[in-house]
């Protein structure tokens, strides 16, 4: 535990920086990056890409200090994951690429705005569907926060997607007080909407609802987890592995599958006939 804490010094703070540590063991980053940590370890007994976002609390953009995935990380995350896709793509064998989830936002700022953080952060998620479609088993573990375009930047186009069953797990479009300011509605009474409204929960257990999680895991402690949590995480991510290598579609198809997207189902068969027709 005390090689764990020093690791989190020199790496961040944070469920993404303590899960990347566990993950990789003392494997070099592949880059000097302070806030987007990339290490390359085995994953059942390949060579991966272990991937994730960690605060910076000297991060020369102030509203990406916490974590929050910016202009700067944007480019970063598709970088690190096109570094694999050109490395692979003539192997019979692409290596997996897992990002180890914990984003409460992309950052929010005049200066993020101007520069153009949607192009940053649609640049990482292109990445990630671009090594994808090219054969790359992309998994997703979400440990904490998945908020809003910091996820969908980074792990939500993982081709499976795991997530701890922990309060403190979350993912959702915005915080609870930003979407009670938007809604024009207090955080008490979203919290009353959002027991009624699946898609608008904050809790893990909904969100599993909407069929995009491959698998929740219970742990001990997610914070600070003995070896059963860590062999239980660790043998999630080779039967994700193992999934996504025996199944020959590359698309995300699957997750409409969930109990809750009935209405997705619907208006997605509705346009398909509407497209045969105009055909």
């Amino acid at each position: 535990m005390m090689e764990l804490k020093q690791q989190q010094t020199s790496q961040g703070t944070g469920r993404g920086a303590t899960w990347l540590a566990l993950l990789t063991g003392d494997a070099r980053p592949a880059h000097d990056w302070p806030a987007v940590r990339v290490c390359d370890a085995p994953l059942a007994g390949q060579p991966a890409r272990y991937i994730a976002v960690v605060p910076d609390p000297d991060n020369r953009f102030p509203r990406a200090r916490a974590g929050e995935v910016g202009l700067v990380e944007g480019w970063q995350l598709a970088r690190a994951v096109q570094e694999v896709v050109e490395l692979d793509r003539h192997a019979a064998v692409k290596r997996p690429i897992v990002a180890v989830i914990d984003v409460p936002s992309q950052a929010y700022g005049r200066r993020e705005e101007v520069f153009g953080i949607h192009q940053a952060l649609a640049g990482a998620a292109g990445a990630y569907a671009e090594a994808r479609l090219a054969g790359h088993p992309v998994l997703g573990l979400i440990v904490g926060l998945a908020m809003s375009g910091a996820f969908l930047a980074h792990g939500y186009q993982a081709n499976r997607l795991i997530a701890l069953d922990d309060p403190g797990v979350q993912v959702h479009a915005m915080g609870k007080a930003s979407a009670a300011r938007v809604t024009l509605r207090s955080v008490e009474a979203l919290e009353q909407l959002a027991a009624s409204v699946p898609p608008m929960a904050y809790d893990i257990s909904n969100f599993a609802s909407l069929g995009i999680l491959w698998k929740l895991l219970r742990l001990t402690d997610p914070d600070r987890p003995g070896e059963g949590d860590i062999g239980q995480v660790r043998d999630a991510l080779h039967a994700a592995l193992a999934d996504v290598l025996e199944d020959r579609e590359r698309d995300l198809a699957g997750r409409l599958n969930g109990a809750h997207r009935q209405a997705s189902r619907r208006v997605r068969a509705l346009l398909q006939a509407q497209w045969e027709v105009a055909d």
